[in-house]
Parts: structure tokens; sequence; C-alpha cells
């Protein structure tokens, strides 16, 4: 079986699977005779390219450091995990970070980076995956192909969306909100250079930009183009067992200056209402489609803290959140009582008017659930 495997890879049809993949300056110049030595045995890592003529040749290992690096990078977003001996140049059978290689464990990833280390690309040969993509090493987004999993995810500069460390204004507006700059630096607060009371989200993926999200002082929101549909500070959950979702940016801000940084927020606010209806199909749960992108992040949590605002849509959104990710997992926070008629809406208010040490106590006291309505 291994043996036909093998020889399937190597079969001249193989090069024409690659070749939606090459972008059109490249694909010019790829040969146009079938190369025969284009694979190798699964049980190896690498194997050498052909030339035009169908004969192995001597790999030039002249390449740019830099490209690599950032070639690097965006592979481990996807889970492509690139050792040293992954050079431009080469084939590499490696293990698909999406089906990992079926019942057998196989190297069924084929990847390449091309001489120069401009970009690379990759197609999985098991039939029930076939996950294919390419990644550039400049700022273009990498894309991911084939599989109900894959997705794509761009990398985007600090540049280029105009953004600049936060000022004495913005400084000011955070701290009559309790949160402090040392809080905003190490979540990468930023403002619009252009517009100086613009605060800028930066949202993050493995320590790459990867979106942004806009909010004026007067509380006018929208999204940068682009940006990924994910938990604003997802990094800050990776090895937690213990999570805190909550309804805003600024909330997830003000539960660090409580001392939580196991904490994320949702990108896109709270429905108008609770649904009624059966949960969608994850291809069509679009208004949570932020939560079927982190799966991987939350599948491994042992307990959800819901810290939603404290009116219909906080409401709402807790319930969603909860059908979703199982009710047994989830606790409710309720935040307390400011008056015979109120009560507190969210966790800056009450980081605002009872502090840090308060805030702490509520969502440590959050109940199941279960119990909860």
């Amino acid at each position: 079986m291994s043996l036909f495997r093998n020889q399937w890879l190597c079969h001249p049809l193989t090069r024409s699977l690659f070749s939606k993949l090459l972008p059109r300056t490249y694909a010019a110049v790829f040969p146009s005779r079938p190369c025969l030595v284009w694979c190798h045995s699964l049980a190896h890592a690498t194997t050498a390219p052909c030339s035009p003529d169908g004969v192995g040749q001597v790999v030039d290992n002249t390449f740019d450091a830099s490209k690599m690096k950032v070639l690097k990078q965006k592979m481990e977003l996807l889970g492509i995990s690139l050792d040293n001996s992954c050079v431009p140049g080469q084939y590499h059978n490696l293990f698909c970070p999406k089906c990992k290689g079926g019942k057998l464990e196989e190297r069924s990833l084929s990847f390449h980076i091309i001489s120069d280390g401009e970009f690379a690309m990759w197609r999985c040969f098991r039939v029930d995956c076939g996950w294919v993509g390419q990644v550039f090493a400049d700022d273009k987004e990498l894309y991911g192909e084939g599989g109900a999993n894959a997705r794509s995810y761009g990398q985007i500069a600090e540049e280029s969306l105009g953004l600049e460390p936060v000022g004495p204004k913005l400084v000011s507006y955070f701290k009559e909100r309790l949160i402090s700059e040392k809080t905003l630096n190490r979540n990468s607060v930023r403002q619009l250079s252009a517009n100086k009371t613009v605060i800028a989200f930066t949202y993050k993926q493995n320590g790459l930009l990867v979106g942004c999200k806009f909010r004026t002082i007067d509380k006018r929101f929208w999204q940068g183009k682009g940006t990924d549909k994910i938990l604003y500070g997802i990094d800050d959950i990776r090895n937690a067992d213990e999570i805190i979702i909550v309804e805003g940016e600024i909330d997830k801000l003000s539960l660090e200056e409580a001392g939580f940084q196991n904490c994320v927020s949702v990108p896109g606010g709270a429905p108008g209402k609770v649904s009624l209806k059966d949960l969608p199909p994850i291809e069509k749960d679009t208004a949570f489609q932020y939560l079927w992108n982190c799966k991987e992040y939350l599948d491994k949590v042992d307990r959800i803290i819901l810290a939603t605002d404290n009116d219909l849509p906080g409401q709402a959104l807790a319930e969603g959140l909860a059908k979703r990710l199982g009710r047994e997992r989830c606790r409710l926070v309720h935040w307390p009582k400011k008056d015979e008629f109120d009560s507190y809406k969210d966790a800056n208010e009450v980081l605002r008017y009872m502090g840090a040490d308060a805030l702490r106590r509520i969502v440590e006291n959050a109940e199941p659930y279960t119990n909860a309505n």
C-alpha cells in the first residue's frame, strides 16, 4: 500500500495538482515536461528538487534568511512547524495539521518553498483531506483552500494601518476608566495617527497582527478591512484551563486590572435577543464564527466564565455562548446592584466604582450557568 501511494505521489499528475497555487510569473517558467523525481518515500523528510530536464539538481541555499523567518511565522499560524531541514528549493513530506495524517499518521502534506524563499505552497494528498494553500514572505495574505476547516490568515503591519502608540489624550481617557498605560502596552492598544481620538484595538494571534477594531471616544465602532473573526486577546488563553469571556475590549482590559489575564472579548458585540432556534451548522453560524475560528483554543478549556453585559443583549450573548460552548462548562457573572433600581452594567463600570478587588471577587463568585436561569 505504501509503495503504491509513493508511486502515485510521483506520478506526472502531481504537478498539475499544484498548478493552481503557482503565481503566473512562477508558473510561466515551471518545466513544461513532467518531473518524475518529484517526491520520495514518506518515511523521509526531504528530497532533491528537479531540473527542467527531469534530473535531480544541487540546491542553492543562498536565500534570504529574513524571508524564511516570515514564512516560518506564517506557517506556524496554520499549525505547520518547519525545522532547519526545511530549506528552499526542496520538497518535504510533513504531518498535515488538518487531518493529522489519518489513522496511519502519515506524512501526507507535501510542502515546498521556492528557491528564492518568496513563497511556499503545500497540499495534503490524503483523499479525505486535500488541504491546499500557499503563503508569501511579503505582506500578502496567506491563503488556505480545500477542507472544511481551512481558512486564510493575513499578517498586517501597524504602519500600513496608520497606527501609533497611544498619546496623552487617550492615556487620560483610559486612566479615567482605571486602565493603566502598562495594560494598554501589554495588549498593544494603539491610536490612529491621522486622528488621535480613535482607539485601535489590535487583534493578534501567535504574536502577529491579524486585524484591528477601531473605536472613537463617543463609541462608534468599525473593523479594519480583512480583519479575522477571532476572539480579542486569543494569545492570553493559549494554555489556560479556565477562561473569561466578556463583551468588549475595554472589559477585557478591566479584568486585567483585577488580576485576570486569562480573558478574551467577543469581537462584534451582542445579538439583540435570545434565539430560540436550533443551532445552525458551523459554516452558517456567522454571528458566532469567531468561536469556531478559535475552536482549538476553546476545546481544551475546563471552565468558562461568562461576564457579558447586564442588559438584554448581554443576556442573549451569554445564552448563545453557553449553547455553543456547553452549559456544563460555563459559569455566569452577576453584576451587583448599584442602587435600589439599577445594577452595574459591565466589568469596567464595576472597576471604576467598586475597585479592582471587588471586581475580582465578583468574577470569582460566578455561579454555574445551569443554575443561573
